[in-house]
């Protein structure tokens, strides 16, 4: 986002659309291979195909006009299975960024004829699946583009605007020919089976609609996508950007909801208080909380370093999803808000067919039986996991002991006596970066607990946590965790601009071209650099915040107070030879946002602990802490 979880052989009844499709392409004079074998086969012709807008009642009238919002669906669909008296399933994706800000690592907007006919169908979907007997849908969110109503960035608007467009497919809403006319449009085309996709924003809806258990969603492709826009702009309380939900609506309304919804504007900004207190706005934008209503496969894409949306967001949606018995899958790069097209191509649009051949086509493949989870090791080096976390992943609790001097602790199996404490001063302008090039250092900002040398690998798998009980010496404090790998290697530059990919000149094609629309998109390589300190993963909180329900208060000075830092799901292998660190500290400089004065924080050392997902729990943590 610019400032964005498999399941037995199906039926044979649900394995009717992709039989349907055989029989469309042998309608079309070709001949279509097993499909239960291979999978679709791109006999349909996309040049030939029809390409729509319709415009869906979302039964809201958000932009108070004394009309209900209608809101634009763009539809490109092979013309010979409806020819030939077959129906096909649909490919979804609904966005806020089709003509403000574009999708994909070439910004591509939608463009439309001299008419208003759709020509430009961003992304490589169409191009590729139209001609294999699917549909693809491009909605724009309410509020945006050519839609009726307002941005309320992940409330009720955004997540209605998409789901109306899946009741319509299915016969339960109603759809227009134009914008303003009275002729309906219905999707007899359609056999009412959808899969939604999309990165950030665009991901983020999906994971919304699913949440509201839609009939007819079949699955759901979220990359780098929230599950909870609390945590998108918060971390237990501490700020990680320096405005809101309003904001980021404004950046991508169109001109006629700009002048339309002040009132949407002032509900999102009363709505998310910047003092990063729980209210009712960020539990209707909590969808992680509505897992239970899931009833869509879910493939869970994200990159282990975007500090966009970050990867909280993935773990806590996967944890409920997993607590659900959602089917589910799992890909985790070593990028950061990447697209996977752009960093592992042709695995990726191989694995997608396969997915969405099975969920939304019904073909028997494989991949509901295939290993859960893809993770990327090192640049471009995979490894696989039948489940994930894997098998004799345990939360192994670690304590934090005092070291040689102020600011250097050890990491151990064994509590610090009581009275040990450690202490550093807030320094806004230091970042994770800094703390870890000076992990050995006896520095007044941060504590660093560190291992020794490990004598065997050592692997993390999920979601952590860091318990401190610490006091301030003023009336508010921010605390940041990262866990760092100590120790030559090669990573993606996930900090950099491409954040871990290189945008090369070359292309590759993905699919069929029109004049209008091309399938060949620029190629791309892993942007590499050599570190000593590997940061993966992290937590921030503001310590005013330490009661779980998420109301602050202020701090006084000197009273100790117990709160519990969620680290960051991950999965990272910790070589032998190389060291593990936690730092502790305050401002994460460009991650959290500083409090007002500059806290002298102390740690009871006996009184706080982190809780790492070790695989092989603590047998594989090293007994001594020597330095």
């Amino acid at each position: 986002m610019a400032v964005a979880i498999l399941v037995a052989a199906l039926t044979a009844a649900v394995a009717a659309p992709a039989q349907a499709h055989a029989a469309a392409a042998r309608t079309a004079g070709h001949t279509a291979a097993p499909a239960a074998t291979t999978g679709t086969q791109p006999v349909d012709s996309y040049a030939n195909a029809v390409r729509q807008t319709v415009w869906v009642d979302t039964g809201l009238d958000g932009d108070k006009d004394g009309k209900s919002d209608r809101v634009a669906a763009d539809i490109i669909r092979p013309s010979e299975p409806a020819a030939a008296g077959q129906q096909v399933p649909v490919i979804m994706d609904a966005s806020p960024y089709y003509s403000c800000c574009g999708r994909g690592n070439e910004n591509q907007v939608k463009t439309y004829d001299s008419s208003g006919n759709p020509v430009m169908f961003p992304l490589f979907y169409d191009n590729y699946f139209v001609s294999r007997g699917y549909a693809v849908v491009l909605v724009d969110l309410a509020g945006t583009n050519r839609s009726d109503g307002c941005v309320d960035v992940g409330g009720p608007s955004d997540i209605t605007s998409a789901k109306s467009v899946i009741d319509w497919l299915n016969g339960r809403a109603t759809g227009y020919t134009t914008h303003t006319g009275t002729t309906q449009a219905q999707a007899t085309w359609a056999n009412g089976s959808v899969g939604m996709i999309g990165k950030s924003w665009d991901g983020t809806i999906a994971n919304g609609v699913a949440a509201t258990g839609v009939e007819g969603l079949k699955t759901i492709v979220p990359i780098s996508s929230i599950s909870s826009w609390y945590d998108y702009y918060f971390a237990q309380g501490a700020a990680l950007y320096d405005s809101g939900p309003d904001a980021l609506a404004s950046d991508v309304e169109s001109s006629t909801a700009s002048s339309h919804c002040s009132a949407e504007q002032t509900a999102l900004r009363s709505g998310a208080p910047r003092d990063g207190d729980w209210t009712s706005a960020w539990q209707q934008r909590d969808y992680a909380a509505e897992a239970a209503n899931v009833k869509a496969s879910v493939f869970v894409v994200q990159g282990m370093e975007d500090l966009n949306v970050r990867t909280k967001n993935f773990g806590q949606w996967w944890t409920a999803l997993a607590a659900n018995n959602v089917p589910r899958k799992l890909w985790l790069s070593q990028t950061g808000h990447v697209d996977p097209f752009d960093y592992r191509r042709s695995a990726w649009v191989d694995t997608l067919h396969q997915w969405f051949d099975h969920y939304l086509m019904g073909i028997d493949n494989g991949i509901d039986t295939a290993p859960m989870a893809d993770i990327e090791r090192t640049p471009d080096t995979w490894t696989t996991d039948a489940v994930w976390p894997p098998a004799g992943t345990a939360a192994t609790t670690v304590a934090l002991r005092p070291g040689s001097a102020n600011g250097l602790g050890t990491l151990g199996l064994t509590p610090a006596a009581a009275g040990s404490t450690e202490n550093f001063t807030d320094n806004a302008s230091q970042s994770e970066d800094d703390w870890a090039s000076q992990v050995d250092q006896a520095k007044s900002d941060k504590v660093a607990f560190t291992t020794g040398a490990l004598t065997q690998d050592m692997r993390l798998s999920g979601g952590g946590t860091v318990t401190l009980t610490a006091s301030s010496s003023t009336s508010s404090a921010h605390l940041s965790a990262v866990l760092v790998d100590l120790g030559a290697a090669t990573i993606r530059n996930y900090e950099d601009s491409g954040e871990g990919i290189t945008t090369l000149s070359t292309r590759s094609c993905w699919g069929d071209s029109t004049a209008g629309d091309s399938a060949c998109y620029l190629d791309t390589a892993a942007d590499t650099e050599s570190t000593g300190a590997t940061i993966f993963s992290r937590g921030w909180a503001d310590l005013g915040h330490y009661d779980p329900s998420l109301t602050g208060v202020s701090l006084t000075p000197g009273k100790s107070y117990t709160i519990t830092l969620q680290l960051a799901a991950s999965d990272h292998v910790v070589p032998a030879s190389h060291r593990l660190a936690l730092i502790v500290a305050g401002t994460d400089n460009g991650l959290i946002v500083a409090p007002s004065g500059t806290p002298k924080v102390t740690i009871d050392l006996a009184h706080s602990s982190a809780s790492l997902p070790l695989v092989g729990g603590s047998a594989v943590f090293p007994q001594t802490a020597a330095r």
